[in-house]
């Protein structure tokens, strides 16, 4: 998964992306917030985690851009003891935050549980296991592709909410992809043949929706 990870201080930039990389993440870096939006809109980012004062753009700033623009987890970094700070993080949309100086293994696990990856998610029969990749049907590997598990993660992630094909390029092929819109209904047809008919609805000129059901 790809975590960007945006600090004016290099020396917590370089403590942090170090640690990031030995659990095997891929690591972006920027120093300002304009460095920050820029790589967000040119790479495919999981998880983006800002420092609240940055040069140029603001790390809440560049949370609300993202937020408005992209389905994209933000972690935000607040300085301790500023409740100001943390309210207004999570009420533009700020997905957590960590109030500075912190442990960077804390920030890891607060990350990885972020993006999911450390539970199996059950549901409608399925059981998608985020960190290996795969989706199991009634304990039978479904063997997907991995375009068609970026497909079901995205859709999951966002469960219940229509994403236009637009999104669904942008999220699993890339923000620099060139080609047919429709390649993404033959791998949701694709997938649907594996998962099953009815959890992925289709919104004729809208998009599709993962719909679980209630159990």
């Amino acid at each position: 998964m790809n975590i960007l990870i945006a600090d004016d201080d290099p020396d917590m930039l370089r403590i942090v992306v170090a640690y990031f990389k030995k659990e095997g993440f891929q690591i972006f870096t920027a120093q300002d917030g304009e460095q920050a939006l820029d790589i967000c809109m040119n790479h495919k980012i999981d998880l983006a985690i800002l420092d609240w004062m940055m040069p140029k753009v603001s790390g809440i700033e560049v949370c609300r851009q993202l937020k408005k623009q992209q389905f994209v987890k933000v972690l935000m970094l607040t300085a301790k003891g500023e409740q100001d700070e943390e309210l207004m993080a999570l009420e533009i949309g700020a997905d957590d935050y960590v109030r500075k100086p912190f442990e960077p293994r804390i920030l890891i696990v607060r990350a990885k549980k972020l993006l999911h990856m450390e539970e199996d998610i059950t549901f409608g029969g399925l059981r998608v296991n985020i960190p290996g990749g795969k989706i199991y049907k009634d304990g039978v590997d479904l063997e997907v592709t991995n375009k068609e598990f970026q497909l079901m993660k995205c859709l999951l992630e966002h469960k219940g909410h229509i994403l236009s094909r637009k999104v669904l390029l942008d999220q699993v092929w890339g923000f620099d992809y060139i080609g047919e819109e429709r390649t993404v209904d033959t791998h949701i047809r694709r997938l649907r043949e594996k998962v099953g008919e009815g959890l992925i609805k289709t919104y004729r000129g809208s998009g599709y929706s993962l719909e679980i059901p209630h159990e």
